[in-house]
């Protein structure tokens, strides 16, 4: 009995020690547990910081993306009725400039024949001058001989006034 309660005894020795040692690693494992836990609770704020600070910029994100939308829409209107005021504007300048060159045209012929009338015209002009000046010459010419034989008449007729006057002088 002896023997028995001697070998009992250090078994309970020894259930006692390998129980102090489980109850160490316990704490151990506890206290590990627990850094574990507080690892985990600031990985989980943490997380749902990133997720609050993701939605966040994913909402910014989609406002912007919406903003840029809105605005390239706007933008692209106001470029087609731009483009479309500057297609109606070119149309009409078109057509002036069709108007514009047609009558440029009808004035070149226009002038073209006044052109050849006036050429027409001075050359009759020119004629009738020559014909005129021509005409003057020989009238010019036809009274200087006028004048020349009225003057010869005229010393013809002097000369026999003086004489005529001369015998009345001397009848006298």
């Amino acid at each position: 009995a002896l023997f028995l309660y001697s070998h009992l005894q250090q078994k309970v020795r020894s259930a006692e020690a390998l129980a102090q040692k489980y109850k160490q690693q316990q704490e151990a494992l506890s206290a590990q547990l627990q850094v574990v836990y507080e690892h985990r609770s600031r990985l989980e704020r943490s997380l749902q910081k990133e997720r609050g600070e993701h939605k966040k910029t994913k909402e910014d994100f989609l406002v912007y993306k919406l903003e840029a939308q809105e605005a390239l829409n706007k933008e692209k209107q106001d470029s087609m009725n731009r483009y479309g005021a500057l297609s109606s504007q070119h149309k009409i300048l078109k057509n002036q400039h069709d108007d514009v060159k047609k009558q440029l045209l009808d004035l070149q012929l226009q002038h073209n024949s006044l052109k050849l009338e006036h050429r027409k015209s001075l050359e009759t002009h020119s004629q009738k001058y020559a014909q005129l000046q021509q005409e003057k010459d020989s009238e010019v010419t036809n009274l200087q001989d006028t004048v020349y034989k009225l003057r010869e008449e005229s010393k013809l007729l002097r000369k026999a006034h003086q004489e005529v006057h001369l015998q009345l002088l001397n009848a006298q």
